[in-house]
């Protein structure tokens, strides 16, 4: 599918700004809109937009089908009278730079189960009735993750795979006595599901007002621990205990020496394949529901993925599986039409990949911190080798920032040596014909100048922050996720030349 040329800025909802402790769905998402819309921008990317769980990975989510009620915002609950301004006196004081996690996941769940209980009671007329609908909808994927929920809240947070086995196995006898005892738990799973699904609708509305699409992030794997898994075990290599047989990640690569061991459970493409890919279709019918156009992570994992032994402590010992192919793509094209996806085909990419991702017509990735190391793909990576038909970032969040990938020394958050990163220096500098001091601008001007149909930057390059402002390092289990910017540091000077820079190369409305 032919992209538009146009650019935008990838800013996950947890880094908005806000007094609650992590971005909501509120007045802060809406002033952010505004900014894309001042600058010329027609995108807001994001990362998976699913509750998260151990670790706080959008990555590793409980559910692919939910949304993340984190992001719920008090100030609409507030003005839905779901919520008053007093109920939230006592509310903690949390960092604005940063997201503490377990503190605010503790407090803003008390809230909002506040709220949920209070639902039927305070909601308008209008409300309740679109909440019937809602879980009328949804009911194929929200009747088994409220269950879930209610269980996995019932045994202390434990994986399903640690429940009783009635439980963990659903027995059907099991499952409707649950249903019953929990009864108001699960009510309260689907209110929340329900605020989520109604604040975003109502954002993405004002972004759709703005000419301002949304991107999405789709990881191709989803987690073990996960009413997906639980719910649909056939569809994935698990053993008799539901435990995965084998497991996803990738091999030594830029980022680690021992490669990734993302321990999520592989899928079984054949029972997929005798299901005519019904799963898969609503998962994608599900996203786009959400967004406009989608990303998918790992796309390479379609051809052939990495599979690693599951009780492997590292992802050396994998080995290449082929994957289900255009196979896949071609049924859910004839169900569902043209896509608009992104390929994420970064790592090992070989010819079979970029055939597949050809045959579909999805735009690739070019990513410009990798045009100047000694891989053999660098060129690939420099804007003269770019088709029109890509995706160019100046950085993804699993890269440090430009300005800490700039000034990084060896063995901080990368594979590379001190001479590596001299000669990459010298490169970049010549390349650019420039000093360095704004590198964070040099990168943004090359990728908006490119041929290429679409350019996003991180708002931590737009602001030019460091290390410290870095969304994730793959391979590092914690203090990841957590970045938040604040208003002041998106100063004028810094709107005006990006808005200036988005309408010299012809990306703007």
């Amino acid at each position: 599918m032919k992209f538009e040329r146009a650019s935008g800025v990838l800013l996950h909802p947890t880094s908005l700004p806000g007094p609650y402790g992590i971005g909501e769905m509120g007045p802060e998402a809406y002033r952010f809109a505004d900014f894309l819309q001042a600058t010329g921008q027609r995108l807001w990317q994001i990362l998976p937009l699913g509750p998260t769980s151990f670790g706080d990975s959008p990555y590793q989510t409980p559910s692919t089908f939910a949304g993340n009620p984190l992001w719920i915002s008090f100030d609409l609950l507030i003005q839905d009278k779901l919520l008053t301004k007093a109920a939230l006196k006592k509310f903690p004081a949390f960092p604005e730079d940063a997201v503490d996690f377990g503190p605010v996941i503790q407090a803003r769940m008390d809230v909002l189960r506040k709220v949920c209980d209070g639902f039927e009671k305070k909601a308008s007329a209008a409300m309740k009735a679109e909440f019937v609908a809602f879980c009328e909808r949804n009911a194929y994927w929200l009747e088994d993750y409220a269950l879930y929920t209610a269980l996995k809240d019932a045994h202390g947070g434990v994986a399903w795979t640690e429940w009783e086995s009635e439980y963990a196995k659903r027995s059907p006898l099991a499952m409707q006595q649950a249903r019953e005892t929990y009864a108001h738990q699960i009510h309260g799973a689907k209110v929340m599901q329900y605020l989520f699904e109604n604040q975003w609708r109502r954002l993405r509305a004002y972004c759709e007002e703005r000419q301002i699409k949304f991107v999405g992030d789709l990881p191709i794997f989803v987690a073990h621990d996960s009413a997906d898994v639980w719910a649909n075990p056939t569809l994935f290599y698990l053993d008799p205990d539901g435990q995965p047989s084998v497991v996803a990640g990738v091999p030594p690569d830029y980022f680690s020496e021992t490669g990734q061991l993302w321990g999520n459970p592989l899928y079984n493409w054949e029972a997929h394949r005798a299901q005519g890919y019904d799963w898969w279709a609503a998962r994608l019918r599900r996203v786009f529901e959400f967004v406009d156009i989608v990303r998918i992570d790992h796309f390479r994992g379609f051809e052939a993925y990495w599979e690693i032994p599951g009780d492997a402590a590292t992802a050396i010992n994998g080995k290449w599986v082929k994957g289900p192919d255009r196979h896949l793509f071609d049924v859910l094209f004839e169900r569902m039409g043209p896509l608009p996806i992104i390929a994420e085909d970064l790592g090992v990419i070989t010819p079979p990949v970029e055939e597949l991702r050809e045959h579909c017509g999805f735009p690739g990735m070019r990513i410009l911190q990798f045009a100047f190391g000694g891989d053999e793909r660098a060129v690939e990576f420099r804007p003269e080798s770019y088709p029109a038909h890509c995706v160019v970032y100046t950085g993804t969040h699993d890269n440090d920032t430009t300005v800490g990938w700039f000034h990084s020394h060896s063995g901080e958050g990368s594979t590379r040596t001190e001479e590596q990163i001299e000669a990459e220096h010298r490169l970049i500098l010549d390349y650019l014909r420039t000093d360095g001091h704004e590198i964070n601008w040099d990168l943004i001007r090359l990728g908006a100048q490119s041929n290429a149909d679409t350019f996003v930057v991180p708002l931590q390059d737009l602001i030019g922050l460091g290390s410290e402002a870095r969304m994730n390092t793959p391979g590092v289990a914690s203090g990841n996720w957590q970045w938040r910017f604040r208003w002041e540091q998106l100063n004028d000077a810094i709107r005006d030349r990006f808005a200036h820079i988005t309408r010299s190369t012809g990306r703007t409305h």
